[in-house]
């Protein structure tokens, strides 16, 4: 049996660039593809800062209602922006290979800012608690679109640098000159991956799919997701999170932080366990964290949001 996988996407250009990606190794493996663009409520609404939109997966919803409805086979996204709870009958299909899981710092002329005061663009309450905690004199501005919009709102205002997901620039090869590794921020959960999700009872399109998996991104992923959803943190609370597996010693070391919106408060948890003990890593790490203050935290994360 053959038919053609239509690939459901956002319409932007790294998206797109995500879409023909999978589409190529679908190729590759004898299938016939159809590229499907939509635009997302998340690129639609850009008057308003994303935690004030009070939807869960504003960048997923749209293509996720295509998918139900039949107009699209599979879709593609960048994995830090899917929900942790994936819709009734859509499953996690494929994880391809990691990219670059850095934040950097698009800036403008020198850093002498750094060791002053400066004003410095995102959209992502994770990276704004971050860059306050470590630059409490700094002032933190509101930044939406996609990375080429943003990347112009950069050069139109006096802004003196913005903060990025290194692998979106790198994939679409628009990574400035001007830049420098944010590597003391925590990226968020699944930064630099990819997830391709179907319906769960497209065994045609599962079975294919999951050539294209890569396990060892897989786990990492699900531990980082996983540490997210039990801080019940949905994509909108200041959460970081990164695993990595160590194959010298068969290890998985694990990072995972909570901040306050304003930086001043930072719960933490590092941990190097041997790679059996994978599955419950990222709830156990949360579970630390909110037995030792962080629940209270959280319950102030949330109750800021709604009056904002």
């Amino acid at each position: 049996m053959t038919k053609t996988i239509r690939i459901g996407t956002r319409d932007s250009e790294l998206a797109l660039w995500q879409a023909n990606t999978v589409a190529k190794k679908l190729n590759d493996l004898g299938c016939k593809t159809e590229i499907v663009a939509v635009k997302s409520d998340g690129d639609i609404l850009l008057d308003k800062p994303l935690y004030e939109l009070g939807i869960t997966g504003i960048f997923t919803k749209t293509l996720d209602v295509a998918m139900i409805t039949g107009q699209v086979d599979i879709a593609v996204h960048s994995m830090k922006d899917v929900p942790t709870a994936l819709p009734k009958g859509i499953v996690q299909a494929a994880v391809l290979k990691r990219a670059n899981v850095l934040d950097i710092l698009v800036h403008k002329g020198t850093l002498d800012f750094l060791k002053t005061n400066g004003t410095i663009a995102t959209g992502s309450l994770r990276r704004q608690a971050q860059w306050l905690n470590k630059y409490p004199n700094h002032k933190v501005v509101d930044l939406r679109g996609n990375v080429n919009t943003r990347m112009k709102k950069l050069k139109d205002n006096d802004w003196n640098g913005a903060v990025f997901a290194a692998a979106g620039l790198e994939r679409i090869n628009l990574k400035p000159s001007q830049f420098i590794d944010l590597d003391w921020m925590i990226p968020a959960p699944a930064q630099g991956a990819m997830l391709v999700v179907a319906m769960e009872n497209d065994t045609y399109a599962l079975d294919i799919l999951a050539q294209l998996n890569d396990v060892e991104t897989e786990i990492c992923t699900h531990i980082e997701r996983q540490f997210l959803r039990t801080l019940e943190g949905g994509c909108t609370a200041p959460i970081g999170a990164f695993a990595k597996y160590n194959e010298v010693d068969d290890t998985i070391h694990f990072q995972g932080v909570l901040f306050s919106i304003d930086g001043s408060q930072k719960f933490e948890v590092n941990k190097i366990v041997p790679i059996e003990e994978w599955k419950k890593l990222g709830f156990f790490s949360a579970q630390e964290i909110l037995e030792n203050g962080g629940s209270t935290l959280m319950s102030q994360i949330r109750e800021q949001l709604k009056t904002k």
